[in-house]
């Protein structure tokens, strides 16, 4: 019985996290879903993130100005993607490779070192919030209304004509182009939207840890898609309304992180926890896949032979 206390005191903290990385998660779900790129620059821009918002706040910064720093810095990451991308005809994956490859060493420029702790900046112009374990329902509450303002700004943009030329983009590049669309345009533009939210989800993930640090963030890319899964496995196909589907996204980052959880409190070697981490992932990833070939063909034979 304490155990299982002890495993529901734990997921606050999981939400907590998993909200941050459902923040990051939209900004992948740009990429990935409308613009058709897997960008893995975003492993390298929600460390940039966090770096820039340690940095200001240290410094003595405004908070808010130091997450919309944080959310410019990101978006510049992106728009090198961008550039690689379109004016070198460099391939998109590789192009955030090689990006990523360069905020590694930005990244340690930015710190002047692998970390620096914020957990000593309380409230008020410092910080929305604190790593201490009484916070989290605090940083929960933060963390919701936040996404939900971004998610509402997106859902705007989006049904703008400029949003609406990114989304053709991605839904097919070449009729756009026949329209007259700039598609290097909105494929730059749509990275560096995507790179600045995973920056700013990246400044709040400083705060929620009391820490930036170099490693902060890896592996972002593969949780960001495994919260995409989960958001549409949750979201049912009639719902078409972008704000939903975002926030499903935001959901499966959520229950991703309940799973990962649970995980680490059962008490295996940490050794092991990027092993786990990646069948977790893997296992996600790969249910629709295993759905749509293995279980579909069943009732597809049921049919037939009833039939």
């Amino acid at each position: 019985m304490n155990m299982i206390l002890n495993w529901l005191g734990s997921l606050p903290g999981a939400a907590a996290q998993g909200l941050v990385y459902g923040l990051a998660a939209v900004g992948i779900y740009i990429t990935y879903k409308i613009l058709d790129i897997a960008d893995l620059t975003v492993d390298g821009s929600i460390c940039t993130g966090a770096a820039v918002c340690a940095v200001m706040v240290t410094s003595g910064i405004n908070i808010w100005i130091a997450m919309l720093c944080a959310l410019i810095a990101g978006m510049l990451t992106g728009l090198i993607t961008g550039w690689f991308h379109t004016f070198f005809g460099i391939p998109a994956i590789l192009s955030g490779i090689l990006t990523q490859l360069m905020l590694w060493s930005v990244n340690l420029l930015i710190m002047s070192g692998p970390q620096i702790p914020i957990m000593r900046f309380k409230y008020g112009d410092k910080v929305l919030f604190t790593s201490e374990a009484s916070d989290v329902y605090r940083a929960i509450v933060i963390l919701a209304v936040f996404i939900a303002v971004v998610i509402a700004i997106l859902y705007w943009f989006f049904g703008t004509e400029f949003g609406s030329t990114l989304r053709a983009t991605g839904n097919n590049l070449e009729m756009s182009r026949a329209q007259g669309i700039n598609t290097n345009l909105t494929k730059v533009f749509g990275l560096a939207l995507s790179n600045g939210i995973v920056a700013l989800a990246g400044a709040l993930l400083a705060q929620q840890q009391g820490v930036a640090e170099i490693n902060m963030g890896r592996g972002a890319i593969v949780t960001g898609l495994a919260a995409i899964i989960i958001g549409e496995a949750l979201c049912p196909k009639l719902i078409t309304n972008f704000y939903l589907r975002l926030l499903c996204v935001v959901g499966g980052s959520i229950i991703y992180w309940f799973v990962f959880q649970t995980i680490v409190f059962i008490g295996l070697p940490n050794e092991l926890l990027k092993m786990l981490s990646a069948i977790v992932v893997a296992c996600f990833l790969g249910a629709p896949y295993v759905k749509k070939i293995y279980f579909s063909k069943k009732k597809k034979a049921r049919g037939g032979k009833h039939a």
